[in-house]
Parts: C-alpha cells; sequence; structure tokens
C-alpha cells in the first residue's frame, strides 16, 4: 500500500545550549516540499565582509556549504540544491541574506547563516529544520480487519521531546517509538466502528510552549477484507514465536471433532487481546495470558489453562501483525485420573478427550506380572477396580496408559497405600509429571501437565481413522496377545 502523508510547520522559540545539542537554535518543523523561510539579515556587505550559509544534514557529520555572498559574487557550494536559493537576489544591496528553500525529509538537520569579516565570526544565526510526516498503512479506504498502522515522525527527531496519538472521542492511544521510523500505533483488526479523525500531536523540544498536531481522516471499506498471509509456526502450547500486534483464541469443542474434517464452523472465541488498545476479552474460563517468558504487552504471546476433561479440542491461535496472520493449530487433549471407593470396591477411573486421538488404553500395575482387568464406559475412559479390603499385594503404582496414534506414549500414575489406620490411600505422583510438563518439543509432540488432571497437546493437521462408533473404538484399543485388557469389552 502506498502510505498517505501530510505534513506541517512549525516555528519555535530559540532552543537553549546543551552538551548535546552545542548550538542556540530557533526549531522550525516545516512540511515536505513546501516554501519556507529561514531568515538571516546583516550589514551591507563591503570590504572583506561575506555571509556563508551552511548545513549538517540531519545534526550529524561536518558542516557544508550551501552558497557564500560577497560584496561581488555568489556562488555555490557543495550542498546547494536547485530548491535552494536567496529570498532577495539584491541581497548585497538591501542586506536581506534569508535562504528559501522547499525541502525534502532528507533535508533536515541544522542550517547556520554566518557572517564573516576578515575572516572572523561578526554574527551567527542558526536554524534546526526538522520534517514532520504522518503516515497511514493502509492507504484509505482501509480493507476491514487489516492492521492498521499510525507513523508520525519528525526528521531529525531531535526538534521534539515526544509525539503523541489521538484517537477519536480524545483517548490517548498506545505508542512505541521505532528508530528509523517514528511513533508508531496500530489498530489491529480494523473494523467499520474504527473510522473516524485520528491527531497526531508534536511537543517541540526546548522552551516553546506551542505543539503541532496534525488529523488523519480514516475510513474503513466494510465490503473489502484484508489479504492476509498464511504462516504456520509449529511451536508447543504457545502461539507463533512473531512479536504480534494482538491474538486470538479459538476453540473447537471436542464434539465438533469427531469425522474425518473437523467442523471448523463450530470454532468459539475464547480469548482475544489487543496490546496496542490495551483490552482483553476472555470468554472462556480458566486461561489466561502467560507472564516470562512471555510478554503479551511487547507482543509475544502465549497462553496458559487450567483444563478440565469437558476442554478437550482443536485450539488454533492466530497472532496478527500487519497485514500477515500466523497460526497454530493445536490439539488439546485432556487425561483425568479419578478413584472412588465404594462399599466392595476401589474403582480407577481413567477418562481423556479426544478418543480418535488414542489407539490404544491401558491400566498397569508396577508390578508386571500383575495382570490387571480393564473395561470400558464407552469411547474416552478405561477403568480397573480393586476388591476391598485392600491387602498388602495390591498396594503400589497404578498408572492409566495412553499411546496416541502417532507413537506417543501418555502415563498418569496413581498411588495406592495402606495407612496404618487401615483406612484406603492414593496419591497422584504429581512429583513424576511436573519435570515432564516443563519440556518444549516440536513436530507431532505430547506434553503432559502435572497432577491428577494432566493435559496433552499434539500438533497435528486432519485427524485419520476417527471413530464413528463405540464398537470401532473398542477394536482399535483391543491389544493383540495375552496381556489384552479388554477382553471383558468382548463379552
Amino acid at each position: 500500500y502506498n502510505p498517505v502523508r501530510l505534513l506541517y510547520v512549525l516555528n519555535t522559540k530559540k532552543t537553549p545550549i546543551t552538551e548535546a545539542a552545542p548550538y542556540e537554535y530557533d526549531v522550525v518543523v516545516v512540511r515536505e516540499n513546501n516554501p519556507t523561510t529561514l531568515g538571516c539579515a546583516g550589514n551591507k556587505l563591503t570590504g572583506d565582509m561575506s555571509i556563508n550559509w551552511m548545513v549538517k544534514p540531519g545534526n550529524v557529520g561536518e558542516w557544508k556549504l550551501i552558497l557564500s555572498v560577497n560584496e561581488k559574487t555568489t556562488f555555490s557550494g557543495g550542498a546547494w540544491k536547485e530548491s535552494i536559493q536567496l529570498v532577495d537576489s539584491h541581497s548585497q544591496s538591501t542586506r536581506d541574506f534569508s535562504l528559501l528553500l522547499s525541502p525534502k525529509e532528507e533535508d533536515g538537520g541544522l542550517y547556520t547563516c554566518l557572517m564573516k569579516h576578515q575572516k572572523r565570526k561578526v554574527k551567527e544565526i542558526v536554524y534546526l529544520l526538522a520534517v514532520f510526516t504522518v503516515s497511514l498503512y493502509p492507504a484509505p479506504p482501509v480493507p476491514q480487519n487489516s492492521i492498521l498502522r499510525l507513523i508520525g515522525r519528525v526528521t531529525p527527531d531531535i526538534a521534539v521531546t515526544k509525539i503523541t496519538w489521538t484517537a477519536p472521542g480524545g483517548l490517548l492511544m498506545k505508542t512505541e517509538r521505532k528508530p528509523n521510523t517514528g511513533t508508531v500505533t496500530k489498530l489491529p483488526l480494523v473494523q467499520k466502528s474504527d473510522g473516524g479523525t485520528y491527531t497526531c500531536t508534536v511537543y517541540p523540544q526546548g522552551n516553546s510552549t506551542g505543539v503541532l498536531a496534525a488529523t488523519v481522516n480514516l475510513t474503513v471499506d466494510a465490503d473489502k477484507v484484508a489479504p492476509f498471509t498464511s504462516s504456520e509456526q509449529p511451536f508447543l502450547l504457545t502461539c507463533p514465536s512473531v512479536q504480534g500486534d494482538c491474538v486470538k483464541l479459538s476453540w473447537l469443542p471436542s464434539n465438533f471433532n469427531r469425522g474425518k474434517y473437523p467442523d471448523y464452523k463450530k470454532m468459539k472465541l475464547v480469548y482475544k487481546y489487543d496490546r496496542w488498545r490495551g483490552s482483553a476479552q476472555r470468554k472462556k474460563a480458566g486461561i489466561r495470558l502467560a507472564g516470562l517468558p512471555y510478554n503479551a504487552k511487547a507482543g509475544s504471546f502465549s497462553f496458559q489453562m487450567s483444563l478440565d476433561l469437558s476442554d478437550g479440542g482443536i485450539y488454533i491461535c492466530q497472532v496478527f501483525l500487519n497485514d500477515n496472520i500466523f497460526l497454530q493449530n493445536t490439539t488439546l487433549s485432556v487425561l483425568k485420573v479419578k478413584t472412588s471407593n465404594y462399599s466392595s470396591k476401589l474403582e480407577l477411573l481413567c477418562r481423556f478427550s479426544e478418543p480418535h486421538q488414542v489407539y490404544r488404553a491401558v491400566w498397569e500395575h508396577s508390578n508386571e506380572s500383575r495382570q490387571l482387568v480393564s473395561s470400558s464406559r464407552g469411547p474416552g475412559s478405561i477403568s480397573t477396580t480393586l476388591p476391598l479390603p485392600i491387602t498388602s499385594d495390591v498396594v503400589g503404582r497404578y498408572t492409566c496408559i495412553l499411546q496416541l496414534k502417532n507413537g506417543q506414549i501418555i502415563r498418569a500414575d496413581t498411588v495406592i497405600t495402606v495407612p496404618s489406620k487401615g483406612e484406603i490411600s492414593f496419591v497422584s505422583d504429581i512429583l513424576l509429571l511436573s519435570n515432564i510438563s516443563s519440556l518444549v518439543f516440536r513436530c507431532e509432540t505430547i506434553s503432559l501437565h502435572a497432577g491428577i488432571e494432566q493435559s496433552l497437546s499434539v500438533h497435528s493437521g486432519e485427524a485419520e481413522n476417527l471413530y464413528e462408533n463405540p464398537e470401532d473404538f473398542r477394536q482399535d484399543l483391543k491389544p493383540r496377545g495375552d496381556g489384552d485388557v479388554y477382553k471383558e469389552l468382548e463379552r
């Protein structure tokens, strides 16, 4: 898109001499290509008297001669341009040596009118010429859902103390100062309701109390949608690792993810955060923006979720940056182990969401020689029972093991003990899983979240061989060999 640039002019009071700026100068903020006069008047040039106009582009480097005037002639220096000339062609007699120029942005810098007599300085006037530009990307009418960028810039930036952006209604907007760019504010996913007048205000440095404001009228084309490009960044349990403008997290619950092609029309927006507006919308409990090493205010996004069994499904994290969208598709399954104490038995129940991601599910005891009988209440659950009272031969670690179709193995442990009082005790082995949960894998990977409720996440494409009915699930879960824990399902 072509930028829209608005440029204005401002004259301020003299700025005092400082160590960083060893000249007392007038600040002039000028519109690009707009004729501007830098005043300079003196005595009539006679004998060895001369006037030299010099420039220090960008307020850096050495002084360069623009032109020199004496009693007899005027000649140009290396910094002269066709857009620069004296206001009065008869300046030797009128004593008006003012400079007329139509500067471009790159012409900003320090300008000096130096009067000399016999090579000694008699008088000097210094100006800091700066160009104020306001840019709007993309150009109006802005397509709906674009990332609107508003940029205010003064070149050189030493001329101002700060630049602000104000939204319609006077709301001060979040801004960031970008080197070689200017002061930037953004409106991610711009909507028609964002239309209106936006104001960029420049606060000059020095003793001046005046400010310069430029306005931009924003119109949004609701019939034209921004053409985003898509890039997938597979990074486990995080959003794409780009410094974005805003983030959206959407969720497709498990009950809409049972066919070969998930019904993405049923996706629900569960979280949205706009770091420029500083606004957050949370539409699902248990989700929050992650802290360090991520920093949502700086555009580094990730989510932390407190999960229940019903939270399984497909999560799509979209990070928006200018006119690009980065997304990550994560299929999330939740594994939950529950122990129930009945009058004559103790039931160990292992429940998990996304059963179509599971190839095999079994209960195992820490004593491998002890065979467990398992049963299922349907897809997504597997249980085993222990007779009461608990005896020493059945105590130990019980593990629910899920083998996913991508080959990964998930384990959830419960330890059964018999305290001295004879009451049954069962403890989830949290420490065993806490280290695993901090690992980060790439490609198709799994991570466990410590605790009895455990989350596993698999980056995946389209799921295949999904279960259309419980019988398909049982057939897939049937182990092969003597250790078949699903024999009871055939009865």
